[in-house]
């Protein structure tokens, strides 16, 4: 492992990555929009190896008391040991916790879904917007995939019809998209021996001092920003990394 690290570090200081993409180069996209049939929108997204599915489901339920005519958004991550050997069975950890909170965030802080028309009477039923990632295989760059998943899965989902007589969903009646009006996207940066990698691939991963996702939005503005990792970021290095996004970030939406 010690070598291989020293490699990679070898090569990134003369500008070069092991698979020879550029240091801002996305691995190839590939994107499968619902394969899932039962859900009300899905997405597979595969970047390189790394392979990510996200379900969107949907139900009536209560609103949140500060926002009575809003509907309710609940982002949550699975992390398999079938996609990767550091992954456990049991509790949410904290890789999965975060992920999900990046991808909500994103989504949420951007207004992509328009919350008020999934209200159906005001501080007593809203539909529930449910995003479920599902990690199929772990080879770097999980953030980008889900974001990725995720919006592409809202922008097809199907809203089930709603008796309101009757109190009851038809979910084989489907027909009304749902209210998607922005496309957020991740863009995931890795600081690994001062220089910013896109799209870390998990051998890069191993060797990165930190990490920032900045999520923006069509217009290019930023809605969310996550940085973890130990290594601090410098202020040019944050403009730089917000310029990188906000350009990837127009790349990645015209494969939506």
């Amino acid at each position: 492992m010690m070598i291989q690290n020293s490699y990679i570090l070898n090569l990134l200081k003369e500008g070069k990555r092991l698979d020879n993409r550029k240091i801002d180069e996305y691995r190839k996209i590939k994107i499968e929009k619902n394969p899932i049939t039962q859900a009300e929108g899905s997405a597979r997204i595969k970047i390189g190896n790394t392979e990510v599915l996200v379900g969107v489901k949907m139900d009536v339920g209560e609103p949140f008391p500060d926002k009575p005519e809003d509907g309710v958004l609940i982002t949550n991550a699975e992390f398999s040991p079938l996609a990767s050997p550091n992954f456990e069975t049991g509790p949410p950890r904290e890789g999965s916790i975060e992920l999900a909170r990046v991808v909500d965030r994103g989504i949420r802080e951007s207004g992509a879904i328009d919350t008020k028309k999934l209200c159906i009477k005001k501080k007593e039923k809203v539909w529930m917007v449910f995003v479920d990632v599902q990690i199929l295989n772990h080879a770097g760059n999980l953030i980008d995939a889900a974001g990725l998943g995720a919006i592409v899965a809202l922008l097809n989902a199907k809203m089930p019809e709603y008796d309101e007589k009757e109190e009851k969903v038809n979910y084989e009646k489907k027909t009304q998209p749902l209210p998607v009006k922005s496309n957020p996207v991740p863009v995931t940066q890795s600081k690994v021996d001062s220089t910013f990698l896109i799209d870390t691939n998990l051998e890069e991963e191993d060797v990165a001092e930190g990490r920032i996702t900045i999520t923006t939005k069509d217009d290019g503005n930023i809605c969310s920003i996550q940085k973890s990792g130990s290594s601090a970021f410098t202020l040019d290095e944050i403009t730089k990394a917000i310029d990188n996004s906000i350009n990837k970030g127009k790349e990645l939406r015209k494969l939506l």
